[in-house]
């Protein structure tokens, strides 16, 4: 019997587990001193300050049960200097071979043994940075918004320069990071910080924290948080200047240009970013240039709304919920990858290139939060697009533990558009149709305008949530009704989670710089939602959670005409070997407000206006086990589908060469048998990618996508040399093609270079 095992269950027969339950409850501090001597990140944290320190011990399994303490213990230390804020973590484990899926920086969390904390310098339970390393000395680091209690409350696309050491015991292994005061941002007049430790031992399927979370909350969230309290002052927050200048060059082709267009660049611009207070932070930037930024995985969308892809632009991450999550996924009134990105004829996002940009973001105390940003793009005809600007605001009251109210403003500009443009101007509705007497005319389309307020409130345990939402356009063309809204509540325990909403568009609301994709489709909108779940936790050997769930939509148009319904049932089960299996049946009713083209309406007839089609579906997924060498994800549906019937089958297949190589292989396919004259089409899409990681400093990542629906295949090649902290070099290759001849359409060859200076 191992040593930690031993321990476990010696505490188990004197029943101190019991004991320990109140000791590692939320807001159970933690005391940080300033070290005396000096701490060298060599992996042995035998200097007297680490035995001085504090120890975040007795971690509690969060996954995948909540009722004891982790097998394998884990234990935490603080302490700090005038510039470094350090961390170390002992993790206690064995000679079992750890899991670890790539030795990229930000790793994937989920695919990786690994531990992290999460630091709350702002004592407001809502706001922070994440800070986390694997066992091969991996780094990840991101931003908490919202507290970490929802689905996108942890973001690890934030990038920031630190330093940390792994060394591997037979019995465990050792963290020790240094986080410099300059690299995130703080108050030096809060006595208090928020903080979470949580540790992903995934070759055991468990996850353990030091403050004990129920298994239905997330864990490493501020709610479930203890105090770090600092005995002695916190640095001053000094002069805190980060300039990183970038040059770039590339050069193109375009072989479908008559006569064919080679071209070459070189260009050179900076980012900035700016202590204006140690809590609030002015970012800057220049002529930037988003060429290294990963490619947008392609996707078939039978839908008739817009897909909305995540955005991956360093400049825009830090305090994005600011600005990103005013109003709900149905109505953003911003959305900033509206900001320079253009899709172009093959429907794939370009660059837009933006002349300058400042966003200015942060706490004002620990009850006020302020977001303002301004964008200024370059005119781009080959996408019909003017000179725009782009002005966003957002000034946010906390209040009680975890709850707030933000007012938001966001305000577009297209610049020297004039009536008679429109042959040049024409993409982004520059212009719109009017009727001026008996005959329509154009009119350019200036000005576009949201102002928007949003409410948050929940208790102190997260299990009750209130969120609700008013919002309003204004443009030159705003006539009637012109405003959007939501109320949602939900209630979550244990074994029983439910959700209630209403949500409204009006006709007339119109979000050009954010994301509402139902206005295209429905002439104005009220809707109703609810989903229900009662999740169990057998005692079996192999199922460890079971979740049947019921979820119902409705929505309608003016006039009470039922456009859309919507029934699930989903049975949930999540295997103890971290498998899952999910099982589906979806009835959906449509009545159409327009007219509407699934396939191509140049080959095929169209669906009409007011047409109504109602179908069944099941469908089931499987994943496997993520700790294999080979894992997979296979899924499939059948059913009706309009006036036909779908067969899909979806998936992914993955190898895993630890810790240097993934390849894996992601397909969708459609088998399309509609009503005569419909279409019988089977679309396809196709995307093999290798990830490369030859050191943790140099990676390669190659992404082929062939997608018949976009008649397209895809290369995009990306080398990476990160030759210093937070510092890079890239080139880039990518190239479109023809399918069946492979013959080349475009293709181009970029290099980029960026250097973090910290003044």
């Amino acid at each position: 019997m191992n040593k930690p095992t031993l321990v476990l269950l010696i505490l188990t027969i004197l029943g101190i587990p019991d004991m320990l339950h109140a000791q590692n409850e939320p807001g159970t501090p933690l005391v940080i001193k300033r070290v005396e001597g000096k701490i060298v990140l060599d992996g042995q944290i035998d200097e007297s300050d680490w035995q001085a320190a504090d120890v975040a011990d007795n971690w509690f399994v969060n996954f995948p049960s909540d009722t004891a303490l982790a097998p394998f213990q884990s234990e935490g230390r603080l302490t700090f200097d005038d510039n470094f804020l350090y961390i170390s973590f002992v993790c206690y484990d064995d000679n079992t071979p750890d899991v670890i899926s790539s030795l990229r920086r930000d790793f994937a969390y989920e695919l990786n043994d690994n531990v992290a904390v999460a630091i709350g310098p702002y004592d407001d339970k809502q706001n922070g940075f994440f800070f986390g390393a694997t066992p091969t000395g991996v780094q990840l680091e991101g931003i908490v918004t919202g507290g970490g209690i929802r689905d996108d409350g942890f973001n690890s696309f934030w990038d920031n320069k630190w330093f940390s050491n792994v060394v591997r015991y037979p019995d465990k292994w050792i963290v020790e990071m240094a986080i410099p005061f300059k690299s995130f941002r703080y108050r030096s007049d809060v006595q208090e910080w928020n903080i979470s430790m949580v540790r992903w031992d995934l070759k055991r399927n468990t996850l353990s924290t030091w403050i004990r979370t129920p298994i239905q909350f997330e864990a490493a969230s501020f709610p479930y948080s203890g105090q770090l309290v600092w005995e002695d002052p916190i640095p001053d927050a000094k002069t805190n200047i980060s300039v990183i200048p970038y040059m770039a060059g590339n050069t193109s082709t375009d072989n479908e240009a008559e006569p064919v267009d080679r071209s070459s660049s070189l260009q050179a611009g900076f980012d900035a970013k700016v202590a204006v207070t140690p809590s609030l932070n002015l970012d800057l930037t220049v002529n930037p240039d988003f060429s290294q930024v990963e490619v947008d995985r392609q996707i078939i969308n039978l839908t008739r709304f817009e897909f909305q892809f995540p955005e991956r632009r360093q400049f825009f991450l830090e305090n994005s919920d600011l600005f990103d999550n005013a109003g709900y996924p149905g109505a953003r009134p911003f959305f900033s990858r509206r900001i320079g990105l253009a899709r172009d004829s093959s429907g794939l996002f370009q660059q837009v290139p933006i002349l300058y940009g400042a966003r200015l973001s942060g706490s004002l105390n620990e009850k006020w939060r302020v977001g303002l940003l301004n964008m200024q793009t370059q005119e781009k005809l080959v996408f019909g697009l003017p000179a725009q600007n782009y002005t966003v605001a957002a000034l946010q009251r906390n209040f009680w533990t975890q709850s707030s109210f933000t007012l938001s403003f966001v305000n577009k500009a297209s610049l020297n558009v004039n009536p008679g443009d429109s042959t040049k101007f024409f993409g982004d509705n520059v212009f719109r149709e009017i009727q001026s007497g008996d005959r329509t005319q154009l009119k350019p389309n200036t000005y576009n305008r949201v102002l928007a307020a949003d409410l948050e409130m929940s208790s102190r345990d997260t299990r009750w949530y209130l969120s609700s939402y008013l919002g309003r356009s204004f443009d030159e063309f705003n006539e009637g009704e012109n405003w959007s809204g939501l109320i949602f509540t939900r209630y979550r325990s244990r074994n029983f989670s439910m959700f209630v909403g209403h949500n409204f568009i009006n006709e007339s609301f119109n979000p050009e710089a954010g994301f509402a994709p139902g206005i295209r489709v429905y002439p104005g909108q009220y809707g109703f939602f609810t989903n229900i779940s009662t999740p169990f936790f057998p005692k079996n050997v192999r199922i460890n959670r079971m979740a049947p769930e019921l979820m119902f939509r409705t929505v309608y148009i003016p006039g009470g005409i039922n456009t859309d319904r919507s029934l699930s049932f989903m049975y949930d089960i999540n295997f103890t070997n971290a498998s899952q299996f999910t099982l589906e049946y979806n009835y959906v009713y449509q009545r159409l407000t327009s007219d509407f083209s699934l396939i191509d309406s140049d080959r095929f007839a169209s669906f009409q206006e007011g047409e109504e089609y109602a179908w069944s579906v099941v469908s089931a997924e499987y994943v496997s086990n993520p700790r294999r060498l080979f894992n997979y994800t296979l899924g499939a549906s059948y059913g009706g589908f309009y006036n036909g019937t779908n067969l899909n089958v979806t998936g992914e297949l993955g190898f895993r060469y630890q810790p240097y190589g993934n390849i894996a292989l992601r397909f969708d396919f459609n088998d399309l048998a509609l009503a005569e004259g419909y279409g019988d089409e089977q679309l396809f899409l196709i995307g093999p990618r290798i990830d490369l990681t030859f050191t943790d400093q140099l990676f390669l990542t190659t992404f082929i996508q062939y997608n018949n629906v976009l008649d397209n295949v895809n290369l995009n090649a990306r080398l990476q040399w990160r030759y210093q902290p937070a510092s890079d070099f890239f080139l880039v290759y990518t190239e479109n093609y023809l399918p069946g001849s492979l013959n080349s359409k475009n293709k181009a060859l970029v290099f980029k270079a960026t250097y973090w200076l910290n003044l």
